[in-house]
């Protein structure tokens, strides 16, 4: 099935909710409404779609289905020559997955952040995901720094 790569739209936001719901991935997504979901969700897109600190990208099937998304933050950092492209999210559907999707995303995303002059790209994958365990961003050319080490604040409890 050919996808085609577009900026996301707000009116994006139920199908970016139910896709991230399907993903079974979050606990706390299963946990609380799916009405919930969708309002953050909404919310959230509203904020990445309000100026251009943020990137939003969708895979979209010919049926005008969503099946997958990136999410990238555009990080002005004091001591780098350009901006940082902090990519939060990147998710395709389950039923899609081994089309290329996902790097047809991340290609999306260094496109604009060589246009943008960013000095780099950044993200965070789990361990235990899949896309770790077989490789995924290695095999595109990300290297895994082994000294650093990520730390969270949990600021909801």
């Amino acid at each position: 099935m050919d996808f085609a790569i577009r900026l996301a739209r707000s009116g994006d936001a139920p199908a970016l909710a139910d896709l991230i719901r399907e993903l079974g991935m979050f606990a706390y997504l299963a946990a609380e409404p799916a009405q919930a979901t969708g309002v953050r969700v909404a919310e959230h897109l509203s904020m990445c779609l309000a100026d251009d600190s943020h990137l939003v990208c969708v895979a979209e099937d010919g049926d005008g289905v969503i099946a997958g998304y990136v999410a990238v933050h555009w990080l002005p950092y004091l001591i780098l020559a350009g901006p940082e492209g902090y990519v939060s999210e990147l998710f395709v559907r389950e039923l899609a997955r081994g089309q290329g999707l996902g790097a047809r995303l991340l290609e999306a995303v260094e496109v604009e952040a060589r246009r943008r002059g960013c000095t780099r790209l950044m993200l965070l994958n789990m361990r235990p995901r899949e896309s770790y365990r077989r490789g995924f961003y290695a095999k595109r050319g990300w290297q895994e720094r082994p000294e650093a080490a990520n730390f969270l604040r949990d600021l909801e409890g």
